[in-house]
């Protein structure tokens, strides 16, 4: 017998998916991420336009997966040895800017009138920046593994951790509102619980993960669909035990964090990931009352503005006085310019306990679409708004910003006879060759431990951004005969800015160096336009290994 119901929620969710593919393609086009598309979709979806949306219990709950596959996620790259080892950089730059935004935004949210419990939920929902935008953003630039990339992912952890002891909090208000002896009781029941739920995770890290995980990663199918039951059955447990999903599923995810097969779930989960959290922002999206959003118009338009360029500054401030170059600071700082979807979760928690309204929710909902959508281009084009903003940075700037001046650069009036620029495979071998030969090698690059590999080998390294024209400008270049760019060429095609190469041979060109440039490319094409740029010696590595192969398979079959 046909069930019509059944009919009408399939074609509910069809029509939900398709709208919000639709608005993902047109966000795709203006460079947006789907997150805007997502919450866009659920909007018009709503009973406010379309309609689409009739089956609430359904989209709430697979909402609710979504939000514990999230933080399962965000739970497996809180490592707890990762965390240890944090340098002071992450954790001053992220403590400052949550610090200082939590700060300023409770008093303009006070200002603007917001009650107070509302301006602290508000306050706190901005201190959050988006790790999935980011580094999405980053990688599509290549700029994931540049030194500011580097400082935006450290002090994305640190957020991260604040994130886990916001939404404890959150969960543990919610516990505890009786009077009298019921009160008290609820306490020590949840007390009783939590730490319960943590002996049983402690034990499955100590002795059961490592052995469990190695049996499952033999089926990646098996790992999938232990991982998402995984992830949603601590969520469960934890919400019985009236801490909430959200801990739940961080919780899950940390006991995974320390296996060695942490990240194959994380890439296996990704896209999963994806399709629920459409469900989490539609179901917001369709229950944003339209009506009242018109009175959240200027809070937001003055939050929005805080945001956008109060945390870019503050960064900016933190990493000047820590001893790195404006540009870096400027560079990680417009990172943090947006809120993040756990703004939104976080404001969900609030709504649930009776501690904020609907009103707040559409407040940081409406900061939430604009920060995201404008930092989104803040982010694409940040080299070029460096250029423009570069003049009234000074005051940002050390007069010796010792963070990046090299702590093993040559002594004055001494200098190397070749430059090598990235210290990848292809970089070393490189370096050793040269230096067997007698030359004097300077390493350059901005990874830490390419740069300890570097040194173990004996060679002289220092630390650098090569892609900073006031960088190579410091570069004791005097004797130089040669500099190499072992950094091959983005694949990416976002911006040409992904292309290192021709910002290299311009900062180059404008110190004043005449030397010898050899540059790296990955297609023989691309050779014509860096000899126009000034590169006088073209490497492809793959091309050269493979003319070497074929002469020694040659001299084998002869």
């Amino acid at each position: 017998m046909h069930d019509t119901g059944l009919s009408f929620i399939f074609f509910e969710v069809s029509a939900l998916v398709m709208l919000a593919a639709a608005l993902g393609l047109a966000g795709l086009l203006l460079r947006q991420p789907l997150v805007v598309s997502f919450i866009a979709a659920g909007i018009l979806a709503g009973p406010g336009a379309l309609g689409l949306v009739q089956s609430t219990e359904m989209i709430a709950v697979l909402g609710q997966i979504a939000v514990a596959v999230l933080l399962f996620l965000v739970g497996l790259k809180l490592d707890v040895k990762l965390v240890r080892n944090l340098g002071a950089v992450a954790v001053a730059t992220g403590l400052g800017q949550v610090g200082f935004t939590a700060v300023v935004g409770f008093l303009l949210c006070l200002v603007m009138g917001i009650d107070p419990l509302s301006s602290v939920y508000i306050a706190v929902a901005l201190t959050f920046s988006s790790t999935i935008i980011i580094v999405k953003l980053l990688s599509d630039k290549h700029e994931i593994d540049s030194l500011h990339g580097q400082i935006a992912l450290g002090f994305l952890i640190v957020q991260d951790i604040f994130v886990i002891l916001a939404m404890v909090v959150v969960s543990a208000l919610g516990f505890g509102g009786g009077e009298g002896e019921t009160g008290l009781q609820e306490i020590l029941l949840l007390a009783g619980g939590a730490l319960a739920l943590m002996a049983f995770v402690w034990v499955f890290v100590r002795w059961i993960a490592n052995p469990l995980m190695g049996l499952i990663a033999r089926s990646q199918e098996l790992l999938v669909i232990f991982a998402v039951g995984w992830a949603a059955g601590l969520a469960a447990l934890a919400d019985v035990i009236g801490l909430g999903q959200e801990l739940g599923g961080l919780m899950a995810g940390v006991s995974l964090a320390s296996t060695p097969i942490r990240d194959a779930i994380g890439a296996r989960l990704a896209p999963l990931r994806d399709f629920l959290l459409l469900f989490f922002f539609i179901g917001l999206g369709a229950g944003l009352d339209l009506s009242t959003l018109g009175a959240q118009v200027a809070p937001a338009a003055v939050l929005s503005v805080f945001v956008l360029v109060g945390n870019p500054l503050i960064v900016l401030a933190i990493l000047g006085f820590m001893g790195y170059r404006k540009r870096t600071g400027f560079l990680a700082g417009l990172t943090v310019a947006q809120i993040s979807e756990f703004s939104l979760i976080f404001m969900a928690m609030g709504i649930a306990l009776g501690h904020v309204d609907e009103g707040a929710m559409g407040l940081v909902t409406l900061v939430g679409l604009v920060t995201i959508a404008l930092s989104v281009y803040m982010i694409t084009w940040s080299h070029k708004l460096y250029v423009l903003c570069e003049p009234f940075l000074g005051v940002f700037e050390r007069s010796a910003p010792y963070r990046e001046n090299g702590d093993s650069a040559p002594a004055e009036g001494e200098g190397p006879d070749v430059v090598i620029l990235g210290l990848g495979r292809f970089g070393c071998r490189i370096g050793q060759g040269l230096k067997e030969r007698g030359l004097e090698v300077l390493g350059v690059d901005f990874d830490p431990e390419a740069l300890k590999t570097w040194r173990a080998q004996g060679m002289t390294a220092q630390f650098g951004d090569a892609t900073d024209p006031e960088f190579v400008a410091h570069l004791p270049l005097a004797r130089v005969r040669a500099v190499i760019s072992a950094m091959p060429r983005g694949r990416g095609n976002v911006l040409s800015e992904a292309d290192t190469q021709p910002a290299l041979l311009h900062a180059l060109k404008a110190a004043g160096y005449r030397g010898e440039v050899a540059v790296t490319v990955t297609r023989g094409a691309e050779a014509d336009a860096y000899r126009d740029l000034g590169a006088t010696l073209v490497l492809s590595p793959f091309e050269d290994a493979a003319e070497r192969a074929v002469e020694k398979i040659a001299e084998a079959c002869a």
